[in-house]
């Protein structure tokens, strides 16, 4: 009966495809990163698609996730088809309200793009802490490991439900499952009205409240019956994996997909096994093949239903041989003698054994082990170290494996440069680009344009730092003539294509280690093609040269400014990757790419259309091959990742994760409480302006505004007497300050901090010394930042060792004196030109020596607290703003507690010092 349905989704697509098709009320709160499925169930609704039976679903976003949750109990109570969408402390904000659903037994899907849970610090990114949490509340827990697996269970899941009454978690680990973009077919309508039969509904609807049908629900039970109505539900919780195993089956008939509640993959007389679920489990298969291949006896168990949890079905499907067994959870679970699934296992196989089981001739050794916490690199050569491990006489338990434990010992060592991919059947690209630049956006489009080939199988990743725009995002992109299982990054030496999207990368980025030898390298670059390889880092020429790459080369920006395009380089970069990678035919890749144009932009009018097609055009017609010699000539190395002048913690700590070496930081340098120093921004010059300010002094009226408008404190003033700047450098430039309040002899000077601007122009665009004779010169003009840069470092050094002007001479009511004030909130990671974080800066200037911050989880959070640098500040006196964020729903409150412990403080204070008032006198 399965339709080819076939289309290039990511995890979010796919949930909600099914979501929306197979209920009636959809209650919302967007959250990382599950937002997506609410947002396109709402667009879906807005678009008037509808349901399997005909109607359109009603979307409603709520004020929070407890809300959400809330709208949905009465929802379902009430005899409508409902779901929501959720992740990390969403859904434990969802927990109280889960125990009433499942007390109830009502039919129900939560669909869960499992993440980390914000504990020492904030992550949006996956593991199944989240989940893990609500194993109590009584609602099954089904799990999908990759886009098609999401498709597939969202629908049994919601079968399941309604056969079973026991309500679903139905999850999938956030950004990587998620946001992976991959080739899957979806489940016909035909499908979902097949396995959806109506007497399910009919039955669903025949238990709601209504009054016609008046009951009393939510009583209140003392100690003479609550313990027996919990022992209730015991029948229908035992019936639940056998009816997801009919669904399973009944899907199976249907589409040819057949799922298991455990798949065992491996060898027949495995004496080694590891048991684990989710996206690792891909990478696993993928793993446990190769090494049978070469004669391993070893195994993998996929879990798919873990609640309720069926020893039965485990043991089952494992083999008779297994002697030695690795559970591994991706979570943490603190203080207890071992994670959730281990325990469970653990449980499981004791009893059996226990209980007269002789299926293993013994008990097999059940240890368990830490993976993948927050999108942790989980990767080939770690899970062949787990089975190595195994191998021991005394494998060792509670282990870790992904990090270098250097406190407890706990790590496992693996082989970061074992690998299983066939190169010449997969192409492994990767992409460095800029948050906000479109790279991201484009190698999406890139994966679907390709996957309209039916013999060729794309797959995406997408790495994000989160901070906001103007950080690096790195693509990894496979495709190959068959499913890819590879659940895990391209590591060093494996990428046939590696395009850098951003000229600034080549001095802090040694992106080559990922090239293998005789792979590409594509280069957005303003040089000339005779002038490109001396741009180039020693490092990487001899890379280059060593790896046998072929290079080329397009000054993208300059074909994006003559094309109208702005700053976005996207279409541009793509044309050529498809024009040089060789995927597909070049002229087949181009048609394909302005169709894809045409049909993303057809809205916006024939002229937006045509610029795309220009741009293509364009593109292949400015790329050219750049010719290698035999030897490198470049004198200069990547600059290190903070400037030399920082703090030890900085460089250590701090520097190693901006160089994209966080992974290799031992658990002994991480602070164990999430406490971080101020002040480390300023040292990390990210350097992403093209163009900065330049100051004309004779021009400028001093009023301020400059400073009050950047984002970034990447300009500032400071007024000094003027024989200080007798050493300065030549380029330092300042004037004579007019104004009683300063005195006389003293100079004023505007300084930008060139590596620390974005190039966002709202200083330029705010000043209002404009020359009469030629209106569009101002006292600021934007100027090519290269040819300045050195200069300007070293005013910008310079500008740090002039002392802050006095604060009590400041005169706060005008702008051109409180723009003297040192900001304690500089270079932060916002987007160009936002417009938030001026006020938060000018906060600073007045208050920052005396403030405690309680902050809202959001932008605030993240280009106020996203590490590996912060910018809030210190002054010369080591004061500076105190800060902490909880979550997103309790800021108010959080707050509320600084105010209510100072104001105690205080009277504390007051009180003690009345008690020593005969010491230091009553006055």
């Amino acid at each position: 009966m399965s339709k080819n349905n076939m289309v290039t989704v990511d995890g979010i697509d796919a949930a909600a495809h099914v979501a929306h098709k197979t209920n009636e009320v959809i209650a919302i709160y967007p959250i990382t990163p599950s937002s997506g499925m609410g947002e396109l169930s709402d667009e879906f609704s807005a678009n008037g698609r509808t349901n399997i039976w005909g109607t359109v679903p009603q979307v409603v976003e709520m004020q929070h996730e407890g809300g959400a949750v809330a709208s949905c109990h009465g929802a379902i109570q009430t005899g409508a088809l409902t779901t929501t969408f959720t992740s990390s402390q969403g859904l434990l904000l969802m927990i109280p309200t889960m125990y009433k659903v499942a007390g109830e037994l009502t039919p129900f899907v939560i669909h869960v793009a499992a993440r980390a849970i914000a504990a020492q610090g904030l992550s949006i990114f996956g593991d199944h802490s989240d989940v893990m949490s609500t194993r109590m509340t009584g609602f099954a827990m089904l799990s999908s490991c990759n886009p098609q697996e999401v498709a597939d269970s969202a629908l049994i899941a919601q079968v399941a439900t309604l056969e079973s009454r026991v309500p679903f978690v139905h999850f999938f680990d956030g950004f990587r499952t998620s946001h992976e973009v991959a080739k899957a077919e979806m489940p016909s309508d035909e499908v979902m009205h097949t396995l959806l039969p109506d007497d399910h509904i009919r039955d669903f609807r025949a238990r709601a409240m209504s009054p016609d049908r008046p009951t009393i629900r939510g009583t209140s039970q003392n100690p003479d019956v609550y313990f027996q109505g919990r022992e209730t539900v015991n029948t229908y919780y035992e019936k639940v994996p056998e009816a997801v195993q009919s669904v399973m089956d009944r899907f199976a008939e249907l589409t040819g997909r057949q799922y298991k509640l455990f798949e065992y993959i491996g060898a027949e007389d495995a004496e080694r096994v590891i048991i684990l679920m989710g996206s690792a489990s891909d990478a696993a298969e993928e793993t446990v093949e190769h090494l049978v291949a070469q004669g391993e006896k070893i195994g993998m168990l996929r879990v798919r239903l873990y609640r309720p949890f069926s020893p039965q079905h485990m043991i089952d499907a494992l083999p008779a041989s297994v002697r030695k067994i690795a559970v591994l959870d991706r979570c943490k679970e603190p203080g207890n003698g071992g994670e959730p699934m281990y325990k469970d296992v653990a449980t499981a196989m004791a009893d059996y054994v226990v209980t007269g089981g002789d299926k293993f001739g013994g008990l097999p050794r059940v240890v368990g082990g830490r993976y993948g916490l927050s999108s942790k690199e989980f990767n080939p050569g770690m899970i062949k170290g787990i089975f190595d491990e195994l191998s021991k006489d005394a494998p060792k338990n509670s282990f870790t494996v992904g990090i270098i434990d250097d406190v407890t010992n706990s790590s496992l060592e693996w082989d970061n440069n074992f690998q299983i991919i066939d190169h010449k059947k997969v192409t492994q690209c990767m992409f460095f680009g800029l948050g906000a630049d479109g790279t991201v956006s484009a190698n999406k489009n890139s994966i679907k344009i390709i996957g309209q080939d039916e013999h060729i199988f794309g797959q995406g990743y997408f790495v994000y730092d989160s901070k906001k725009a103007g950080a690096v995002t790195t693509s990894h992109l496979r495709f190959g003539p068959e499913p890819i299982k590879s659940t895990y990054l391209i590591g060093d030496n494996e990428a046939d294509f590696v395009a850098c999207h951003q000229p600034v990368f080549l001095e802090t980025l040694d992106m080559l280690d990922k090239a293998r030898e005789g792979g590409v390298f594509l280069l957005n670059s303003d040089a000339g093609p005779d002038k490109v390889w001396d741009t180039l880092p020693h490092k990487m020429q001899q890379q280059i040269i060593d790896k046998k790459l072929d290079v080329y080369a397009i000054d993208a920006y300059k074909v994006a400014d003559e094309t109208g395009m702005g700053r976005r380089i996207n279409t541009i970069m793509q044309t050529c990757f498809f024009a040089i990678s060789g995927i597909l035919p070049k002229d087949e890749a181009i048609a394909k790419i302005k169709e894809a144009a045409e049909k993303t932009y057809g809205k916006k009018g024939p002229a937006v259309v045509e610029q795309n097609f220009k741009a293509i055009d364009a593109s292949v017609a400015a790329m050219h091959k750049v010719e290698i010699p035999s030897t490198t000539s470049s004198t200069f190395e990547v600059r290190p990742p903070v400037t030399d002048n920082a703090p030890q913690f900085v460089k250590e700590v701090c520097g190693e994760i901006i160089a994209g070496r966080g992974d290799s930081i031992p658990v002994s340098l991480i602070p164990a409480d999430g406490v971080w120093p101020l002040d480390s921004a300023s040292y990390e010059k990210r350097n992403l302006a093209r163009h900065i300010p330049v100051w004309d002094e004779e021009l400028c009226i001093y009023c301020g505004k400059c400073v009050f408008v950047c984002p970034h404190a990447a300009i500032r003033s400071k007024v000094f007497p003027a024989e200080l700047a007798d050493n300065a450098p030549s380029t330092f430039k300042s004037i004579a300050v007019k104004g009683k309040e300063f005195g006389e002899g003293q100079h004023i000077t505007y300084q930008v901090a060139p590596e620390d601007c974005t190039g966002c122009t709202l200083c330029r665009d705010i000043c209002p010394a404009a020359d009469k004779e030629n209106p569009e010169h101002k006292a600021l003009d934007m100027m090519p930042q290269p040819p300045l840069r050195e200069s300007e470092r070293e005013n910008w050094d310079f500008f740090l060792t002039i002392p802050e002007f006095d604060r009590t001479q400041i005169r706060w009511g005008t702008m051109k004196s409180a723009m003297l004030a040192q900001p304690l909130f500089e270079a932060s990671g916002a987007c160009v030109g936002c417009g938030e974080t001026p006020y938060i800066r000018l906060a600073t200037q007045l208050f920052g020596d005396r403030m405690i911050m309680g902050n809202a989880t959001g932008c605030s959070s993240i280009y106020g607290g996203n590490l590996p640098t912060t910018p809030y500040a210190t002054n010369t006196e080591g004061r500076g703003p105190t800060w902490n964020n909880s979550l997103f729903e309790d800021t108010a409150e959080f707050a509320l507690g600084f105010r209510l412990s100072v104001d105690r403080q205080a009277e504390m204070a007051k009180v003690r010092l009345k008690k020593m008032e005969d010491v230091i006198g009553a006055d």
